[in-house]
């Protein structure tokens, strides 16, 4: 899996699937790109694609739905298989009830 996140100026920052035996400490391409970006300054995006490897789309999991939702916002979320199936969501459709600062 692979991950490119917009910030609203254009900017690309890219993120891939950081894998390891123990899975739990596992990286999703979304976090990666979305924690290069804020180590990197930036602040303020726009629209983050998922790109597989497979027959089927594959929405960001729930940790990275609760990452993307803290530092990115409502974005909008391109999916897309490399045999061209596509389809583009909010975030706020994939977590429509979203844990944040209102909660704390």
């Amino acid at each position: 899996m692979g991950a490119a996140l917009r910030t609203r100026t254009g900017e690309i920052v890219t993120g891939c699937n950081i894998e390891n035996a123990t899975y739990g400490l596992t990286l999703c391409a979304e976090r990666v790109a979305v924690f290069k970006a804020v180590s990197e300054g930036l602040k303020r995006f726009d629209a983050i694609a998922v790109v597989v490897d497979s027959k089927h789309l594959a929405a960001p999991c729930g940790p990275c739905r609760q990452i993307l939702w803290e530092f990115c916002g409502d974005l909008s979320v391109h999916l897309e298989t490399l045999g061209g199936q596509r389809r583009t969501l909010r975030l706020k459709e994939l977590l429509p009830l979203p844990f944040d600062k209102r909660n704390l």
